[in-house]
C-alpha cells in the first residue's frame, strides 16, 4: 500500500510517499480503506521530536490519527462492523507508528463509530480529533445555560466546535480571532474580538464583570489575562498550558478515545447542528505541502487529505 511516512525527527521535508507492507487487522481493530484523513498540529509535533517522553514513536512512521473510511477486513472479535460499513475514526493506538495517512489503516474498535450519511469522508475525517477534544474540554470545564464564555482561537480546529458546543449549551460566547474571521465567528454564533494588543480591554467592554469559564485552544499568552477576565468563582480549561490546572485550579485536556462522543458529534453534524469547516484538501502525495500550510498557524477549520 502507498503511505506518506518519516524515519527521522523533522520538519515536513522528511516526509516521504512510499510504498510500504499492507496493514492488517488485530483482534479488536478493523482494517479500513480510507477515503480521508485530517492533520492535527499535534502530528507536526509529533515529527518534531516535541512529544518524546509523552508517546513512544516507532521508526517508520505514519502519520494521522483522524480517518474516515470502509471497512474491508473485520478483526477476530469485531462485532459492531461488517464489510462495506463506512466509519469515522479518532484511531489514536498507545505509540505513534501506524497511523492514517495511508491506503489502508487498522483501526482499534474502540475509537470507531459508523459515519452518517449525510457527511461526506472529508467531513467524517475532520471531525474526530478536534471535535472530541472540543467537546471534553467544554464538558470539563461545566459549561451550561447562562454562562459568559470566552474561547481563545475560536476559529481553529477545536476552536471552532467548542464555540458551536459552547451556543447549543445556551452560553454567551465571545471568541477571540483575526479580524478576517470574525464574520466567520458570527456565523457560529459567537461575539468576535481580535486576540492582539488590547485584549482585556475589549473582553472587558463586552463582559465587564468577567467571564464564567475561559477556553484556551491558543497557548502562548493566554494565561496571562486569566486574572484579568475570569469572574471570582470562574473556570479555565486549556489544551495548551498546565497552568489552567496547576495555578489557577481549572482543567488540562488531553483528548481521549470516546465512541460516546463521537457519535454525539456526528449525530450533531448530520443534523446540522454542527458545522464542519474544511480549509482546504490536498492528494495523499501532497501531504507534506498540507502539513506545512497548516504549521503556518493561520489555517481555519480543518485540512484534510484524499486518499
Amino acid at each position: 500500500m502507498k503511505a506518506m511516512t518519516y524515519e527521522r525527527f523533522g520538519n515536513a521535508d522528511v516526509l516521504e510517499l512510499k510504498e510500504v507492507p499492507d496493514a492488517h487487522p488485530g483482534s479488536d481493530s478493523v482494517l479500513v480503506k480510507v477515503k480521508a484523513a485530517s492533520l492535527n498540529p499535534v502530528d507536526y509535533k509529533v515529527r518534531q521530536g516535541h512529544l518524546k517522553g509523552l508517546i513512544d514513536t516507532v521508526f517508520p512512521v505514519i502519520p494521522g490519527w483522524d480517518v474516515a473510511g470502509v471497512v474491508v477486513k473485520p478483526g477476530l472479535d469485531t462485532p459492531e462492523f461488517e464489510v462495506g460499513d463506512e466509519i469515522l475514526a479518532y484511531a489514536r493506538k498507545d505509540f505513534i507508528s501506524n497511523g492514517t495517512l495511508a491506503e489502508l489503516v487498522e483501526v482499534p474498535v474502540r475509537t470507531a463509530v459508523h459515519k452518517p450519511k449525510e457527511l461526506s469522508f472529508e467531513e467524517g475525517a475532520a471531525l474526530p480529533l478536534t471535535g472530541l477534544t472540543a467537546l471534553q474540554t467544554v464538558r470539563r470545564a461545566g459549561v451550561s445555560a447562562g454562562q459568559t464564555v470566552l474561547v481563545h482561537a475560536a476559529a481553529g480546529g477545536v476552536g471552532s466546535f467548542a464555540t458551536q458546543l459552547a451556543v447549543l449549551a445556551g452560553a454567551r460566547v465571545v471568541g477571540t480571532a483575526s479580524e478576517r474571521n470574525h464574520d466567520y465567528l458570527r456565523s457560529l454564533g459567537a461575539e468576535p474580538i481580535i486576540y492582539a494588543d488590547g485584549l482585556v480591554e475589549s473582553a472587558r467592554a463586552l463582559v465587564p464583570e468577567g467571564f464564567d469559564v475561559i477556553l484556551d485552544f491558543a497557548g502562548h499568552s493566554a494565561m496571562k489575562t486569566v486574572p484579568d477576565l475570569l469572574r471570582n468563582g470562574g473556570i479555565v480549561a486549556s489544551i495548551t498550558d498546565h497552568r489552567a490546572r496547576d495555578v489557577y485550579g481549572g482543567q488540562y485536556v488531553w483528548v481521549r478515545p470516546d465512541r460516546a462522543n463521537l457519535a454525539e458529534l456526528a449525530g450533531l453534524a448530520a443534523r446540522g447542528s454542527l458545522k464542519i469547516e474544511i480549509a482546504d484538501v490536498f492528494d495523499l502525495a501532497e501531504a507534506a505541502e498540507a502539513y506545512r500550510k497548516l504549521e503556518t498557524g493561520h489555517v481555519r477549520g480543518k485540512i484534510v487529505v484524499r486518499v
